[in-house]
């Protein structure tokens, strides 16, 4: 399938912050996705208590209302003013700590304890920092990533999954020679090669 011009595309970390920075975050959602919604049953899959992994999390509501389900949730982003928003917003105190093995990191994790966001690269994390995830909330993680990482992103994702975790992952549809993303194109024959 045709990706069109997107394949060299690359959007740098410092152009991610700039957009927090600028308020320029179209892609944040005020109300809990639809999807999310219709699939939770999916995802927790009759289970409680999960630990449920947010990548590049930005303040997505969605996280309060997991944690509020009783779940630990786990989130990535590398904006700071996107993460201390979160818990402002949700009026949720919290502390922040540095992560020792990822210099430059900061950890900010509720004062109840079930929710904790890593401020820093993606690409820093690793199951032996952040541990292993009963499932992931991937909504638009895969298509912000930059297409040439998407291979070191996916084989990230699959290492922080346990065996029988469940993976929620939506995508957009449209004709990538038309729109340079993000969001990017990722249609679903490079889904199924990525995952599997």
């Amino acid at each position: 399938s045709d990706v069109g011009s997107q394949k060299d595309r690359v959007v740098t970390e410092e152009e991610w912050l700039q957009k927090w920075e600028m308020g320029n975050i179209g892609f944040h959602k005020e109300q809990r996705h639809p999807l999310l919604q219709k699939y939770l049953d999916v995802l927790l899959n009759g289970r409680s208590g999960l630990r449920i992994f947010f990548p590049l999390c930005g303040k997505a509501v969605e996280m309060k209302w997991l944690a509020d389900m009783g779940h630990s949730v786990v989130g990535v982003e590398i904006s700071e003013q996107a993460v201390k928003e979160f818990f402002s917003e949700h009026s949720l105190p919290y502390c922040e700590e540095p992560v020792p093995e990822i210099s430059g990191a900061k950890m900010f994790q509720s004062t109840s304890g079930n929710i904790s966001l890593y401020c820093c690269s993606i690409y820093d994390l690793s199951s032996s920092i952040i541990g292993k995830f009963d499932g992931v909330w991937d909504r638009g993680a895969l298509v912000a990533v930059n297409p040439c990482d998407r291979q070191r992103y996916a084989s990230l994702m699959i290492n922080l999954v346990e065996k029988n975790s469940s993976y929620l992952l939506v995508t957009v549809s449209y004709d990538p020679n038309k729109h340079k993303g993000p969001p990017f194109y990722v249609p679903e024959s490079e889904i199924k090669s990525l995952f599997g």
